[in-house]
């Protein structure tokens, strides 16, 4: 076993990865990424007991989140670059360190992650080989200090979203520096760590409702929005990842170039925003699920930009027109390097490069409708709650999450074809490709398939629900007509998962398989607590939802 690896859906036999991902990435870049987790924790420990002397030092906050954020699956396959933020951490914790002990502080912990030092690649690699997942004996609680740690993998990616649109809270981080000490701490029992779970998710909660915040008072509130599939003549930019201020400035940087921009994947959503839709240069959509790219960037000629994870590791024969930036890092990809000063990013290079290409291949056309956000929702809730009162709408369908690679993940689309009549699927998420383009019609006016977004946008969907508990006046709410069939793939919906869990959502069916983290008995407690549920084959799913 050369590494070890079990924090996506993905993991191979549904265990883990042990001798490269399935992801792509190499031993040895994922050993060094549980370096970093290690040294973040070691510096988080530190960060959580200076905060109780009233010390805050804002560059550790951002190391935490940005750190956690390259070690979610599919985002950073550089290993130099995991090299150098290792470094940067353990810069940064001998400086806290001085910090914390001329304010006369003294640790309660007395972890390894405090005191190990290093200066070599060869060093690092030593002691990455010891502190990975595994190096917790015990299997339950290895299984609920990955669930924590996962959770605020998700958080981190949130929110350096927010702090990118220049919107943050402290108390988030003050919360995932806690919840990263913690996974340090043997003295924690179980039940501890089962009640901290539950408080990541309530954190989860907050950090989404920041980053949609962030989101609408930047852009708007997404609005119903057709967008189109097809491509024009232009030599274009295919932006994929997730991040709305790397889009904005590479809109803006384009700008009568004569290069049009297409997002990609996670970035659909871009489409919903009304500040965007100013940019005669915004063509649409170009593709499908991240784990398709290699077929789609092949076809679409031009730059690609990736702005966050979701990165398959690229061929040879288009890698030099891939790009990235932000957390994202693959070996040999070109990197547009961070914002200095308040500073716009520099785009100039992919926009050069993207002149000297050909126009998209043209995969399909038509459109496609989403836009389907909380306030969007909610200026349909007449029409809505009319229909869900008359029978119309008998049900509502929470499928949400991620897509992947897997065959199985064909039940999605047997699901969605299925539905009886009077159904209708609120998405969030790329786990959308694999329904949003069947012909489900409508109910009297509202799509059966209503996209909110992102997987980022996850938390419109709870708004929904809760907005509709309170106009049918429900006390609980699972009493309302809504099921959950959620995909899942990585750290983000884990977060997802955890924040449903705390507002007492129950019932929700997971697939296309059980998390590899969860041990038999962590799994047994969700189980009994929450109702959670795997999938079974599509009738059989139907049948139980519909009760």
């Amino acid at each position: 076993m050369s590494m070890f690896c079990f924090q996506c859906q993905e993991a191979a036999k549904g265990e883990g990865c042990t001798i490269k991902g399935v992801c792509g990435k190499t031993d040895d870049v994922a050993n060094l990424q549980d370096l970093l987790v290690f040294v973040t924790k070691g510096l988080s420990i530190y960060a959580h007991e200076a905060r109780q002397m009233g010390i805050e030092w804002e560059p550790v906050n951002r190391f935490v989140f940005d750190a956690l954020f390259m070690t979610i699956t599919n985002a950073n396959f550089d290993k130099k670059k995991i090299e150098e933020k290792i470094r940067e951490g353990l810069k940064l914790r001998a400086e806290l360190k001085n910090r914390f002990e001329a304010e006369g502080g003294k640790l309660s912990s007395n972890h390894e992650s405090l005191t190990w030092e290093a200066d070599t690649l060869e060093a690092f690699e030593e002691k990455a080989a010891n502190v990975g997942i595994l190096s917790t004996a015990n299997p339950d609680v290895r299984s609920l200090r990955e669930l924590i740690v996962y959770g605020v993998k998700g958080m981190a990616a949130y929110a350096e979203h927010a702090f990118n649109l220049g919107y943050e809270k402290k108390e988030l981080y003050a919360f995932m520096q806690k919840a990263l000490a913690a996974t340090t701490d043997d003295t924690l029992s179980a039940d501890d760590l089962v009640a901290l779970t539950m408080e990541t998710g309530k954190y989860g909660v907050d950090v989404m409702a920041l980053l949609d915040q962030a989101n609408t008072e930047s852009y708007g509130n997404p609005e119903i929005t057709e967008v189109n599939l097809g491509v024009q003549k232009n030599p274009g930019i295919l932006v994929s990842g997730h991040d709305l201020k790397d889009f904005e400035e590479l809109l803006k940087q384009t700008e009568g170039t004569g290069v049009d921009i297409y997002t990609h994947s996670e970035m659909l959503p871009a489409n919903y925003y009304p500040a965007f839709k100013k940019y005669e240069h915004f063509v649409g959509n170009y593709g499908n699920a991240w784990w398709k790219q290699k077929e789609e960037f092949e076809a679409f000629n031009g730059p690609v930009l990736l702005t966050t994870n979701c990165l398959v590791p690229p061929a040879d024969s288009y890698k030099d027109r891939v790009y990235t930036t932000g957390a994202a890092g693959f070996d040999g990809v070109k990197h547009i390097a961070p914002r200095k000063n308040g500073e716009s990013k520099d785009f100039s290079e992919i926009i050069e490069h993207a002149k000297k290409c050909a126009a998209p291949t043209e995969l399909e056309t038509g459109t496609i409708v989403g836009g389907f956000a909380h306030n969007q929702v909610m200026q349909l809730a007449d029409k809505v709650v009319d229909a869900v009162k008359t029978g119309a709408i008998k049900k509502f369908f929470v499928m949400a999450g991620c897509d992947g690679r897997m065959k199985s993940r064909d039940y999605y689309t047997e699901f969605a074809d299925k539905l009886p009549e009077g159904t209708v699927i609120l998405t969030a998420g790329c786990a959308k490709y694999r329904y949003n383009k069947l012909p489900l019609g409508d109910i009297g006016g509202i799509p059966r398939v209503l996209d909110a977004g992102q997987c980022n946008d996850s938390y419109s969907l709870a708004v929904i629900a809760l907005k509709l508990k309170e106009v049918f006046e429900l006390n609980d709410i699972n009493e309302l007509p809504i099921a959950y069939n959620i995909a899942w793939y990585e750290q983000k919906a884990v977060i997802v998962l955890l924040a449903l869990l705390y507002l007492g959502v129950k019932n929700i069916h997971l697939g296309p398989t059980l998390p590899a983290f969860l041990s038999p008995n962590v799994a047994n407690v969700l189980v009994e607590n929450f109702g959670i549920a795997g999938i079974k084959t599509v009738d059989e799913d139907i049948e139980v939802f519909m009760g």
